[in-house]
């Protein structure tokens, strides 16, 4: 008989990491095969978030260490989640590394453009390594992480701009210098000051490919007239990471609109495009780089989205939501 709440109440991610409760939980009834409510299951929450010894210990109980959730496997979860312990763990308990994923992809040949290219080698027959393209967007998203670093706050936005210059965005923008020491009050404690009062001022630098225009406290970067106005003749991709909702991303190209209410940093989703599908794994948890890739720029140090900017600028007063 399984207990109440299938055995879990109480479980948060961090539980997964306690040998001892879990075992004892399962030992007392809990249901290796569920957890919670819509269909989530224990061993896809201890591939992320758990020590392998949990997931050993479930991967032992459950009836198919490969059941989906979600249209993945634990194994493609602690792959895209860089957890190579868990998998693997999972891999020694049977679980499948070439079982087709999304994009076609399995979880044994996209780790070869993560952290352990080695995780499932010798690779089995009939599957190839990557290609020198593949190579190609593995090594430059790994080169991106390592130039900007952790960046961890929120609240701020972003536009990436392909193939012009700050001074181009500026000219554009109809923008103009922003008073230097104004600026420098603003920027001691830009909470002190209600966002709207600041929502006109943006940092601008030039970087290799193009520029990115940011704002280190507000939304105003990702406002459809802001990327309407920079993507003539170019790709524009916009980014706020909102802290009440997460990343939000944007696409103009040529000054119309591709895609909105993107997700940067999210995924693999089930409906991606093999392309799409290696993308979004080497950029997986990094909006910033995801949004930087996305337009081919490629700048070797955060100085562009941290700061200083090349230049501190203000945006003339327009409905840039309207445009």
């Amino acid at each position: 008989m399984t207990a109440r709440g299938g055995g879990w109440t109480g479980m948060d991610y961090r539980g997964w990491q306690d040998y001892d409760d879990v075992r004892r939980r399962l030992d007392a009834g809990a249901d290796p095969e569920r957890w919670g409510v819509g269909g989530s299951r224990p061993l896809h929450r201890a591939a992320l978030s758990g020590s392998p010894e949990v997931v050993a210990e479930l991967a032992r109980r459950v009836a198919d260490v490969d059941a989906l959730e979600n249209g993945t496997t634990a194994l493609w979860d602690a792959v895209v989640s860089d957890r190579t312990d868990n998998a693997r763990t999972l891999a020694a308990a049977g679980a499948d590394p070439w079982r087709t994923g999304f994009g076609g992809w399995s979880p044994g040949r996209l780790s070869l453009a993560g952290p352990d290219p080695d995780l499932f080698r010798p690779l089995p027959e009939g599957v190839p390594e990557l290609t020198p393209a593949e190579r190609a967007v593995a090594d430059e998203a790994r080169r991106l992480h390592e130039a900007l670093g952790t960046l961890d706050h929120d609240g701020y936005s972003l536009a990436c701009v392909a193939g012009i210059d700050a001074e181009e965005a500026i000219r554009r923008l109809s923008a103009t210098p922003a008073d230097p020491e104004r600026t420098a009050e603003i920027l001691e404690d830009p909470y002190d000051y209600d966002v709207d009062e600041i929502l006109h001022l943006v940092g601008v630098t030039t970087v290799p490919g193009g520029c990115i225009l940011t704002q280190p406290w507000g939304y105003a970067l990702s406002r459809p007239g802001v990327e309407k106005l920079l993507s003539p003749g170019t790709v524009c991709y916009g980014l706020y990471a909102n802290p009440k909702s997460g990343n939000q991303g944007s696409v103009y190209r040529d000054a119309t609109n591709e895609g909105w209410d993107l997700h940067p940093g999210g995924g693999p989703y089930e409906e991606d495009t093999p392309e799409e599908t290696l993308f979004s794994y080497v950029h997986h948890y990094s909006a910033v780089t995801f949004s930087i890739a996305y337009v081919g720029l490629r700048p070797t140090d955060a100085r562009a989205v941290t700061g200083p900017p090349d230049a501190w600028v203000e945006l003339p007063e327009r409905d840039y939501w309207a445009m």
